[in-house]
Parts: structure tokens; sequence; C-alpha cells
């Protein structure tokens, strides 16, 4: 059958990193009846959503690249937005994924047919799609956050999250608030900074932050990778076994993160030399309870004459500009909002009805919850990537995506192999497994370190990170166990 019709053996829903990689394995296993559905006219999910200035990578290019396509011609050592995006594009080019992919069609409704067997999923734009499988490739990384603020819709000027960056706000002069002080806000912030007349950044926590090794990778050594891959790939390992010793502290004992924190605050204490301002970026939380950022320009930014650090929260905002809870007053032009993004709420919010018309919403009133962060008691031949507690603090997200295609993969073909309809993996695997990482996460750092941060629910519970080492959960997902599942 042609992946044009609207019945195909399988859909993906995205086209960020997670749904390439379902679909790029799929065709090198030989199975070409799948359908990508993408809410948006182009492909690339975060990439192509984050456009603002300094929008980079903070994983090694080489690291943050398919293991089975490594990329020889990364210009820098951390790869800027559009290179990242121009990558993702050659790899749809190459594997012929074009054909497979349907732009403009937010998936509204999943529903699982019970007398069919089959799912059905519908769009906004009314198509209906028919498939015997779903997997969900949206990420966590695309529903921004923006904080509900007295006042916000009263503002005069311009005002817009990272992740929706006016491209026709034109900076230059203008007094420019900034509301947030994570990931993105400290790429953005030095850029700005050189052009705004006056930039104020509110800050509620400060982040631990580590210098940025980012640097040019020479015309010769890129001619090298390309002329030996093998030598890439070493380098690539080295990568990643240097940013997997960072787990220890996270895996084995908080005491072992003490190396971290020394990093963090020699780079405080090398770029800061206003006390008064040191005082104010250095937390007074365990490091690795939020996540460690990385950069070489954000504290030489703050000590600028046109940029000033507020830490009084925020208490309205006025047609003019931000009130805080001290009653000081800040006039502004833009509001720039680089408060992250709803990362567990994204993936509770999926529309998805499995067996007997049970809505995963409900399945996950206690919390979100799944097998290896794949699969879910009660919704047969439905998939997730990205899904809860598959998240890194420490490495690439990448190969986690890979480890939970080779798992879904796994799955399909333990299904294929059985003769059977649907894969289903039972609730005593589940719960095991769940109750096995919620222990392990009750002990590290990010329970225990004094902050709050995305990685925990409302209910204080971590439903965003793996509680270990990467290669443990390649290990564990690497092939689907038989017994986990029940295959009808």
């Amino acid at each position: 059958m042609s992946p044009a019709r609207n019945d195909p053996g399988l859909i993906i829903i995205g086209s960020g990193f997670a749904g390439l990689c379902m679909a790029i394995r799929l065709k090198q296993a030989g199975y070409h009846h799948f359908v990508i559905l993408e809410k948006n006219d182009d492909l690339g999910g975060t990439w192509r959503d984050n456009r603002y200035p300094g929008c980079a990578c903070d994983v090694p290019s080489h690291m943050y690249s398919f293991s089975f396509e490594l990329n020889p011609a990364w210009s820098r050592m951390f790869a800027p937005q559009a290179e990242i995006w121009d990558y993702m594009r050659r790899c749809v080019a190459k594997y012929g994924i074009a054909a497979h992919i349907r732009f403009g069609r937010s998936v509204e409704r999943v529903e699982w047919d019970d007398s069919a067997g089959r799912w059905r999923i519908a769009t906004a734009t009314g198509e209906a799609y028919t498939a015997r499988a779903v997997v969900s490739g949206i990420g966590a990384l695309h529903v921004p956050s923006v904080p509900e603020i007295p006042g916000a819709s009263k503002f005069a000027g311009a005002a817009f999250h990272s992740a929706e960056w006016d491209q026709s706000c034109d900076l230059s002069g203008k007094r420019v608030a900034v509301i947030g002080t994570g990931a993105s806000a400290i790429q953005f912030i030095p850029e700005i900074a050189k052009h705004a007349a006056q930039v104020h950044v509110f800050q509620r926590t400060p982040p631990w932050i580590h210098p940025r090794p980012d640097f040019e990778i020479p015309p010769a050594i890129r001619a090298t990778f390309a002329a030996a891959p093998p030598v890439m790939r070493a380098f690539r390992d080295g990568i990643y076994w240097l940013l997997e010793a960072r787990a220890a502290g996270f895996a084995v004992h908080p005491r072992l993160l003490a190396p971290l924190r020394w990093m963090a605050e020699r780079h405080i204490e090398r770029q800061v030399g206003d006390p008064a301002l040191r005082a104010k970026v250095t937390p007074d939380y365990t490091i690795g309870c939020k996540r460690i950022l990385l950069s070489s320009n954000y504290y030489p930014a703050l000590a600028r004459p046109n940029v000033d650090l507020v830490t009084e929260p925020v208490a309205e905002i006025s047609e003019r500009g931000l009130t805080c809870a001290d009653g000081s007053a800040y006039d502004a032009d833009v509001i720039i909002y680089g408060t992250g993004f709803k990362t567990v709420e994204a993936i509770a919010e999926l529309n998805v009805a499995g067996r007997d018309g049970v809505k995963l919403q409900d399945v996950w009133r206690g919390g979100v919850e799944a097998y290896h962060g794949i699969t879910v008691t009660g919704f047969p031949n439905f998939f997730l990537l990205l899904g809860p507690n598959t998240g890194l603090g420490h490495n690439s997200m990448i190969f986690m995506i890979e480890s939970q295609v080779q798992h879904v993969l796994s799955c399909l073909r333990l299904l294929a192999a059985d003769g059977g309809e649907t894969i289903e993996v039972k609730a005593s695997a589940l719960r095991r497994f769940n109750d096995g990482i919620q222990r392990r996460l009750g002990r590290a750092v990010w329970s225990e370190g004094g902050c709050t941060s995305w990685y925990l629910d409302a209910n204080g519970v971590n439903r965003a990170l793996w509680p270990g080492f990467s290669f443990e959960y390649w290990a564990r997902t690497r092939r689907a166990r038989p017994a986990d599942y029940v295959i009808r």
C-alpha cells in the first residue's frame, strides 16, 4: 500500500528527532507502510521552533546526532540551531522520509477501536486515519510555559516566549525585560544585550553554570572525520563516556557531585567580580537538583552596564512595564519569557483513548508513568518516545531516543513472530518498573537537593528523568521481554 493513503500500518506523531529516528529505523528494517503527522508546516520539532539569538545545542555536536548518521561537517563543538535543523533535513532527504510526512496535520484525537483492533486518528483538518500502531514522537519541549502574572494582557509593547521569538521585533535601543534564567535565557541574554538599550533580567532561582567548551572545529579535523569514519566514531565514543561519568552523582550518590560544584563555583569566581552580583548568581541548593547549564558569556553579560539582575519576584505587569513584590518598577518596551516548557503536562495532555474508551489522562490522574517510558497498560500497539522518566540531565537525548526506537521495533518483531494482532504491557510489569525507579528517584539529588524544578510534577514527584546511567537504560530496553507483554 502507498503511504499516501489514510490507512497506513503505523502512524508516527511529530517530525522532530524522535519521529524521524522512528521513521528511518522502520525503513531500514524494510517497513515502509507508515505516515508521519506533523502539526506545523515544516519538520524539526524543537529545532524548528526555537530560533532565538544564540540558540545552540548544550550537548557536544558529535553526540547530538544519530549513531547511524554521524556528521563529519559539524562546524563547532556545540552546533547552532540552524546547523542542527539542516542536519535533520539532510537525514530526511537521505533516507527518503519526505514522502511519508503530512504537514499541517495537528492530531486532535487518537482512539482505539476495540471491534476493529485499530487506532482511529483524527486531525484538526478533518482528516481521519486508521492504523494498527501509533508512535507518539511529540517530545516534551514543545508547549511553552508562560507564567500567569497579573496584568500581563495590559502590556502595550511586544511580548513573546523564547520558543515563539518575534523575528520582526527589533530590539535595538529598546528596554527589554527578560523573565527567567533557564537554558534558553542564558543563551539569548548575551546576544540581545549587545543591541538593547537596557536589559532587566528577572531571576527566580539562579542556575548552576559550567563553562561552555565551545570552539570552531578546524577544517583539517573535519576532513579527517570525513575520510576516516572510525576516527570520528572514536571521538564520539570518548564524548559519550566523558558525559556519562557525570551521572555518578545522580545515579550513585550526591556526594560524587562535589567536583561539579567546584567547577561551577570556580566559574563564578573567575567571571563575576562584583560581590553583590556574585551573591545573586550563586545558588543555595545542591548542584544537579536543577539542570546544570553551560555558558561562558552569560555572567559577563550580566556585568554589562546596560544589564541588571533583579531577584525580587515579579508581582504585576502594567501597560508600561513590570512591578516587583517590593514595589520597585521597571519600564520596558519588550517582554521576553525565557521560562521553559510544560514538560510533564505536554505528555499528560495527549488526547488518547485506549481499550474500552479509557483516556490516557484518566489513567495518569495520579501521575504520568509508562513501562520504560514507552508502553502503557490498556493501550495496545501504542508507543511513546521521550515518555515519562526518560529524560537525562547529563548526556544526549538522541541516545535515549535510539534506545526507545529499538525497543519499539523489538515489540513489533515480537508481535510479528507470534502472529498476533496486538501487543500490550502487563500491568504487573509496569507497576514493578515504576515502583523501582521512583524508589531510586526518591534518594536522588532531584528530590533531596533543596530545589523545585520542571523535573517534578504538581505533587513533587519526578516524572521526567531517568535515575541512572544511560547505558543501563539502553541495556534494559534493547529487547522487549515476552514475559512483560501480552500478545493477543
